[in-house]
């Protein structure tokens, strides 16, 4: 088994997340997305952009929005492993990314990130703004690199 990584066009990533990803649809931008290949056959992607929380540092952090494997063995830490060369080669000084509290955060670990919080989740529907929740609204654990 050959791993290897490389860009991808933000249509076609996610077009693999809207049919393989188990909780999250496709994502409006990105700042780049990375495709992961096992011996050249199409086996997860990531996209990565600006972060979606206001509190986080938007000019020198980036957040991995989603990250989609079939099950490859070590597809997952192979892409995280990628999004951090990459966030730092464009001079980004922090990746994060959250995942969901039932999700163990192995290959986040194996890939040199670490935890930092557990937020409360919730949804985004507010009173005097009303939205429709598409994603879980369970607890997320924040891991994060630094990358200077």
């Amino acid at each position: 088994m050959t791993l290897s990584t490389g860009h991808i066009e933000l249509k076609d990533a996610n077009a693999y997340v809207t049919e393989h990803h188990r909780h999250h649809k496709a994502v409006r931008g990105h700042r780049f997305s990375l495709a992961c290949y096992e011996n050249g056959r199409l086996c997860g992607v990531a996209i990565v952009g600006r972060p979606r929380s206001r509190r986080i540092d938007q000019h020198m952090t980036v957040e991995v929005l989603r990250l989609c494997t079939d099950g490859t063995r070590n597809a997952c830490s192979k892409l995280y492993g990628a999004c951090r060369r990459a966030a730092r080669a464009l001079g980004y000084s922090r990746l994060i990314t959250y995942i969901l509290d039932r999700e163990n955060g192995k290959s986040l670990l194996a890939s040199g990130f670490s935890y930092c919080y557990t937020s409360k989740g919730g949804s985004w529907n507010q009173p005097g703004r009303p939205r429709t929740d598409k994603a879980p609204v369970c607890p997320k654990h924040l891991y994060e690199i630094i990358l200077n």
